[in-house]
């Protein structure tokens, strides 16, 4: 049995999505605790503010399609939509579309399709399962990073195990 197939035996896709949507969940409140100026134009260090990289993560989780049926959107497109977004609400609402994208989306996600090799943007080939993982860790240290910023702002973020 190859280690996908026993990840696939530990976890089901349900609980899998689950995982991801929690995850998702608790950025979403992460990025709701900030306010809209900071959100916008506070950053530590010379990294992006949290809008940027929560503008990164959204974009990256577009990739649902491509990890159900292979399907890659262009980079330059969900850049150039990400782009258009200025205020706090037009992030939320385009995060909520991505996170009901997904759900509706994940139902092509069989066990089968995790072992499918893709080729993300162009960017990381591997195993859908390893892209997926990617596409969390990804979330996660982002999201670590608007904590840095919350906690700097004096703003308590929530708790990182609610999700």
């Amino acid at each position: 049995m190859s280690a996908t197939n026993v990840a696939l035996a530990v976890i089901t896709p349900e609980d899998l999505l689950k995982r991801w949507q929690g995850h998702r969940g608790l950025t979403r409140r992460v990025i709701e605790a900030f306010p809209e100026k900071e959100l916008f134009e506070f950053s530590l260090g010379g990294m992006r503010t949290f809008a940027g990289l929560a503008l990164e993560v959204s974009g990256i989780a577009t990739g649902i399609d491509g990890l159900a049926y292979g399907k890659w959107q262009p980079w330059e497109e969900i850049m150039a939509k990400e782009a258009t977004i200025k205020t706090k609400a037009e992030l939320l609402a385009f995060w909520d579309e991505i996170t009901e994208k997904i759900n509706r989306e994940w139902p092509a996600m069989t066990v089968e399709r995790f072992n499918v090799t893709e080729n993300s943007w162009g960017f990381y080939q591997g195993p859908v399962i390893s892209i997926l993982n990617y596409f969390i860790d990804n979330e996660i240290h982002h999201r670590g990073q608007g904590y840095v910023y919350l906690r700097t702002l004096g703003i308590e973020p929530p708790a990182f195990y609610e999700h």
